[in-house]
């Protein structure tokens, strides 16, 4: 049994791990606000170009394009996983390691061969104990530095594509969908799809293909300039996506954490003052037997 003296440290300890916890909730609502404005804000640019592309490819009529061009037969698959790279958020990240693994075994099982490129520790940590030594990992990125890395990952991946490094390219990220909710997500990024980015631009325009536009240049060439934009829209919106939710759930955790102590120092203290009234009324109840027997 415990004695009140252990009550009082662990009491104590409780107490320090509650004020750390409050503080990780704060400092991560603060980033929250910063990193849903970013994510938020790039939407309705993506929207755009996203009906833009619409519109120029119903327009250019049969369109041939290397980033367009699906491969009869798929081989090699690139999923690129995008996580946080500290922990303390919950099931922020092992769910989509979780995820993105049974994927990777079910392209193998179609007898595709599986590249793997990871932007953050907790991915490069959770698949290098699992094999993926030789994979390509980047960690600690910041969000000044998310537009030059999306643009970097947009060049290499069309670079790979065309000299046919790989067959299709799939982008694993934690989509950011309110505080508590953070859903994984898997979308291909390569090779791109008209019938996908007509289905997303009839979202953000009803009768935007109804219309009839004279292109100069030609649609074709500028779908050629938008296609790879496009691209590197999907990748940025991933990281910033990724950041939201990672905040979203840290500051989830820290909260949830910082409750449970308020809740474990309620039922420590309880203990301990039961403990020290129980050993007030030994004390008595010795006093009194001591003074009735003199």
């Amino acid at each position: 049994m415990a004695t009140l003296r252990d009550i009082r440290t662990r009491i104590a300890s409780v107490k320090n791990t509650r004020q750390i916890t409050n503080a990780m909730k704060m400092v991560s609502a603060a980033k929250l606000r910063r990193a849903t404005e970013s994510a938020t804000s790039a939407r309705p640019y993506q929207q755009t170009l996203t009906l833009t592309l619409r519109r120029v490819a119903a327009g250019a009529g049969d369109i041939e394009h290397p980033l367009l061009t699906s491969r009869d037969v798929v081989k090699k698959v690139l999923v690129i996983v995008v996580t946080s790279d500290r922990g303390l958020c919950g099931g922020f990240n092992g769910t989509l390691n979780r995820r993105t693994e049974d994927f990777i075994k079910k392209q193998r099982v179609a007898h595709h061969d599986v590249a793997l490129r990871m932007y953050g520790r907790k991915s490069k940590d959770y698949f290098k104990s699992r094999g993926f030594a030789n994979s390509i990992a980047r960690t600690d990125l910041i969000r000044a530095q998310f537009a030059d890395e999306a643009a970097v990952l947009a060049g290499e991946l069309t670079t790979e594509f065309e000299a046919g490094g790989f067959d299709e390219a799939w982008i694993a990220f934690n989509q950011f969908k309110s505080v508590i909710a953070q859903v994984p997500t898997f979308n291909r990024v390569l090779p791109l799809s008209i019938e996908t980015v007509v289905a997303a631009g009839e979202a953000a325009s009803a009768d935007g293909a109804s219309a009839d536009y004279l292109y100069e240049p030609s649609g074709e060439s500028l779908l050629g300039a938008l296609l790879p934009m496009y691209l590197r829209t999907l990748l940025l919106q991933a990281f910033l996506e990724t950041e939201a939710g990672e905040q979203a759930a840290r500051m989830t955790a820290m909260d949830n954490a910082t409750r449970n102590a308020s809740d474990l120092i309620s039922a420590l203290t309880l203990e301990y003052n039961r403990g020290r009234q129980a050993a007030i009324t030994k004390e008595l109840i010795e006093i009194v037997s001591g003074a009735e027997a003199l």
